[in-house]
């Protein structure tokens, strides 16, 4: 069954604790923890912080877990960022692992200048996933690379590419992301989910319109049909919320966000009706 979460970074202010809450109050049933929620992140990562706050709310579980992807960039041309932004990702699967995680979202990475990829990246691209599918191997969660934004220094942004990967690596899944892909068109959307939905293992879900992504969902005809389109093709993962909290017009109190939340989950499960 579709699991409706949201990403934890809309709560990008609160503690660990009332994250949790706040997603169980807005009557979601999932969600996806990034490691770069800044009061992990800026706390030294302090694992027990998420195992309590996992145990306290297991109507949440298996949460999702997102590694840390902000200043970093496995394929980056300069060696020693490439070589922490890895390490960071590998670390992501231990802790993924640790807290009971069912899957585990990662970046590609990009080339550094914004220029079409070279065979360098790919060569710094199949590095960081080997890297990955070694600290993969024996673990429970499911590692699930992301479909970037159509832009030109992109190393994974169409569902060939992405298809592509998959087959190349038996162990890797898919986290497919609707803005990124409906940056290029709605129907795109459709494309990813025809070509690698049997790949899926999480969907983060937002409306992009006029440039601006990570949108709210609700009363969007184009998500309604992204969503049936999902559920028709056997999907029943978690489909993760991920509304950027700055994209409205004002900086909304933690009653108001649980408000979006549950207007988003109306939504959600009407179009699953």
């Amino acid at each position: 069954m579709i699991r409706p979460g949201v990403s934890s970074m809309f709560f990008h202010e609160h503690p660990i604790d009332e994250i949790f809450s706040s997603v169980e109050e807005a009557g979601l049933s999932g969600i996806e923890f990034w490691v770069e929620t800044p009061h992990f992140w800026l706390r030294g990562l302090p694992l027990a912080d998420i195992d309590a706050a996992v145990r306290e709310h297991p109507a949440l579980s298996p949460i999702s877990v997102h590694a840390p992807v902000l200043d970093l960039n496995p394929c980056s041309i300069n060696p020693r960022v490439a070589m922490a932004s890895v390490q960071y990702a590998v670390e992501a699967v231990d802790l993924a692992e640790a807290v009971g995680a069912a899957v585990l979202t990662v970046h590609p990475g990009r080339r550094t200048a914004r220029r079409s990829p070279s065979a360098y990246d790919y060569e710094r691209f199949e590095g960081y996933l080997s890297r990955l599918g070694e600290a993969a191997g024996g673990k429970g969660v499911r590692v699930a690379i992301e479909n970037m934004e159509p832009r030109v220094n992109s190393l994974l942004c169409s569902p060939g590419a992405v298809r592509e990967v998959l087959d190349e690596h038996s162990w890797l899944w898919f986290t497919l992301d609707v803005a990124h892909a409906m940056n290029a068109s709605p129907q795109g959307v459709i494309r990813y989910i025809e070509t690698c939905g049997d790949r899926c293992a999480n969907v983060h879900l937002s409306a992009a319109m006029d440039g601006r992504m990570h949108l709210p969902v609700d009363g969007d005809r184009r998500i309604a049909t992204i969503i049936r389109s999902l559920a028709d093709a056997g999907y029943d993962g978690p489909l993760t919320l991920e509304i950027d909290d700055q994209a409205f017009s004002r900086p909304l109190s933690l009653e108001e966000k649980i408000g979006i939340l549950r207007r988003q989950r109306v939504f959600i499960e009407d179009c699953l009706r």
